[in-house]
Formats: structure tokens, sequence, C-alpha cells
């Protein structure tokens, strides 16, 4: 059974967002996560990304699964942090839809 992929990361950032504004570094890992700094939520998305790919290479697909969910939980966290939300990431992908990859990224400024 197919699950409803924009719904389940709708209720994560907006859990997201209401633990930043809470900001209780104590009752929440997302607001002690962004009392560090962006930095660290920066550096903990990139470890986030390594474990990922490690899965994917060395272990099975429920390990990869949970992998990345920690590496979409982690960039919801940065993005929200910059107040950037996923219907922003929706807006920029169908941007690009229908353009081809090689054509897309020679279209980038350098």
């Amino acid at each position: 059974m197919a699950q409803d992929i924009g719904g389940a990361l709708a209720r994560l950032e907006t859990v997201v967002r209401d633990r930043l504004a809470a900001g209780d570094a104590n009752a929440s890992y997302v607001a002690s996560l962004a009392a560090k700094g962006r930095g660290k939520i920066a550096q903990k998305l990139g470890e986030e990304a390594v474990e990922t790919v490690i899965a994917a290479l060395t272990e099975d697909d429920a390990a990869l699964t949970g992998e990345a969910a920690d590496l979409i939980f982690h960039l919801i966290v940065l993005l929200a942090d910059r107040g950037i939300g996923w219907t922003d990431v929706a807006a920029e992908i169908d941007r690009r839809h229908g353009t081809s990859g090689h054509a897309e990224k020679a279209g980038r400024p350098s």
C-alpha cells in the first residue's frame, strides 16, 4: 500500500517547526540541535548523508530506509531553521520538471 508521502513530510515539517518555535532544548531534540547553531544542524545532516551512503552500499533495505528517514528528518530541520519549507523545495522540483538533468546542471551559475 502506498503511503501519502506529501502528508508525511508535511506532518514532520509541522512538528519540526513547532519544536523550533517552542525552543525547549530540554524537551526536544530539534530544539536542542538548533540551540547548537546552524553549523551543527548542517554537520548532523552531513553525518546522516554519509550513513545513508554506507547503508546503501553495505546494509539491507531496512537499514537504508532508516538512514534515509534520518537524512530527510535532518534536512527538514535545516530547511526549517533557514525558513524554507517543502513547498519551496517542491516548487523548485516543479520548475526543473521536463528539463534534462544535464541541461539543468549546465544552466546553474558557476
